[in-house]
């Protein structure tokens, strides 16, 4: 058969991370009995016996997800882990164990894979998961990591993205923005060491913002919180590609609208400072900055009350009818279209 030379090419950048994945799997069909959920949430559900295993993959390469002239490798085995464990969470499941896969190019020496495993166990024993297999093998460039996770969950106790109901409360855990400020501090250092590598950092101003981004914790410990305040959340993701691009994610797997409100958003004071030394603005980085791994989660209107005024957790919004579109409202009381500006590998990779 001749190859057609003029067959047009579409760009992977055109379609972005989330428009690629749908259109490859549009054809995929279920075919096992024992596949609950497949392509399409935090995480796929396997049904076995009693319990329903929770299962989520993630890919972190250098230069794309990370950059070694500020991330130590012992950080980054850990935050490789927490990203993992972090989707489960995002199920209102347990996380049980993980597997570890790498791909490493002959620049790194034994010494180098130790550092990283130091803490890939470290997290491993924080977040009691087992390490239970992997892969190794060479790479031709830099350091490729591929971690699954896995966890568990009583079939009722399950929450995935599409159970939003269009009065519920967008309710968000922890602060958000301070990851990707604390890449930015992190990128102009290393722009200040490539002129001078004898200058010393002084970065104790920005402890909170350095440690959300090389040292991030998953949110275990919601689950258990959210039992014991008696609240179910009808949906729930996690935000690792920024607020605004799970907010739509989580509206367009639920089939609703949604109103956020700029005056609610959680901001740690450390952010807001940084965001003002660096000339911007601070929402536009809380709500498109990624990494944050905070729970992002609808609750029944009727559950404010056992919700309010709780340190862990913050309404920031409410789910309205699809009709009505995804806004955020100014402290103006302005109504914007918020747009998903989120973290784009496709898209990061190109430029």
């Amino acid at each position: 058969m001749i190859e057609n030379k003029n067959q047009s090419k579409t760009d992977l950048s055109q379609l972005g991370e989330f428009g690629l994945i749908q259109h490859l799997t549009k054809n995929l069909k279920i075919q096992q009995e024992s596949t609950t959920k497949g392509i399409g949430d935090d995480a796929a559900v396997l049904n076995f016996k009693d319990k329903k295993t929770v299962i989520s993959t993630d890919l972190l390469i250098e230069g794309v997800h990370f950059d070694l002239a500020y991330m130590p490798l012992k950080h980054l085995g850990y935050k490789a882990v927490v990203a993992n464990i972090s989707d489960i969470c995002a199920m209102n499941a347990t996380p049980t164990q993980i597997t570890v896969s790498l791909a490493v190019s002959n620049r790194f020496p034994l010494e180098a894979l130790e550092e990283l495993y130091e803490g890939i166990t470290l997290a491993s024993n924080f977040y009691k998961v087992d390490v239970i297999g992997g892969d190794t093998t060479s790479s031709q460039k830099g350091l490729i990591i591929s971690i699954t996770a896995i966890g568990v969950a009583d079939e009722e106790e399950l929450i995935y993205r599409d159970g939003a109901q269009d009065t519920d409360l967008l309710v968000v855990t922890g602060d958000i923005g301070a990851a990707y400020m604390g890449l930015q501090i992190l990128e102009r250092e290393k722009q200040v060491y490539l002129v001078n590598p004898n200058s010393q950092p002084d970065l104790e101003a920005y402890e909170y913002l350095i440690e959300r981004q090389l040292k991030p914790e998953a949110r275990t410990d919601i689950k258990k919180l959210l039992e014991e305040l008696d609240v179910k959340p009808t949906s729930m993701i996690d935000i690792s590609d920024g607020l605004s691009s799970e907010i739509m994610h989580l509206c367009t797997q639920s089939k609703v609208g949604c109103n956020l409100y700029e005056d609610k958003l959680p901001l740690d004071p450390q952010f807001i400072n940084t965001c003002e030394e660096f000339n911007i603005d601070s929402t536009t980085i809380a709500i498109n900055g990624g990494e944050d791994y905070e729970l992002l989660f609808t609750i029944k209107m009727g559950d404010f009350e056992k919700i309010k005024g709780n340190p862990n957790l913050s309404i920031i919004g409410h789910m309205t009818q699809e009709s009505e579109g995804v806004h955020i409202v100014t402290r103006a009381n302005t109504k914007i279209p918020l747009k998903a500006q989120g973290w784009n590998s496709l898209k990061e990779s190109e430029e």
